[in-house]
């Protein structure tokens, strides 16, 4: 399945025509690499990073990333680690030790050279989203329409459920799921 400018637009109806563009094509091939392929799947990745990235907005945290200084739950091990390896991507991968292990499977070492910047790319946000989707499995819920879980397994809590919910509304009427309001 592959967006169009309008269908992206449709689904994050807040995100700019510049922003939506300029994501577009890294969306889609993270979608297809990673079989996100069906409408209810596209439907809650693209609500998902619609609300982690404000619409496109951002793909690097707002937060300095200081919080998670000397978290060894997230491989920061290192001096600075919690601020190198802040949310970045369209999901936000938090910590070194997600950035490594998302990097042996891209081949790029993140945790070098200020490679860490570049997640905040857009080939290697959407890329990295796709990627941590895949790796924990949020097809199989998607298929199952288990936003609450998807939500918990992202964000670690389901606090923000309520307010991620009107992202998959406009989704979901986007690609045909819902009628329009």
């Amino acid at each position: 399945m592959t967006l169009t400018l309008e269908t992206l637009r449709k689904a994050m109806p807040n995100a700019t025509v510049a922003n939506c563009t300029r994501y577009l094509q890294h969306i889609n091939a993270a979608m297809e690499k990673y079989a996100i392929d069906t409408p209810m799947r596209v439907s809650h990745f693209l609500a998902q990073i619609a609300w982690e990235s404000g619409s496109l907005r951002y793909s690097t945290e707002l937060a300095s990333g200081v919080a998670y200084e000397g978290r060894k739950d997230l491989g920061n091990v290192c001096v600075g680690d919690g601020v190198r390896f802040r949310g970045r991507g369209l999901i936000q991968l938090t910590g070194r030790a997600n950035y490594a292990a998302y990097g042996r499977d891209a081949g790029v070492d993140f945790t070098i050279d200020g490679n860490w910047l570049k997640l905040g790319e857009p080939k290697w946000a959407a890329d990295s989203a796709g990627w941590f989707w895949q790796r924990h499995g949020l097809n199989e819920l998607a298929d199952k329409d288990e936003f609450t879980k998807i939500t918990k397994i992202i964000n670690g809590s389901t606090a923000t459920v309520p307010k991620r919910l009107p992202c998959l509304g406009d989704a979901k009427r986007a690609l045909g799921l819902l009628k329009k309001k």
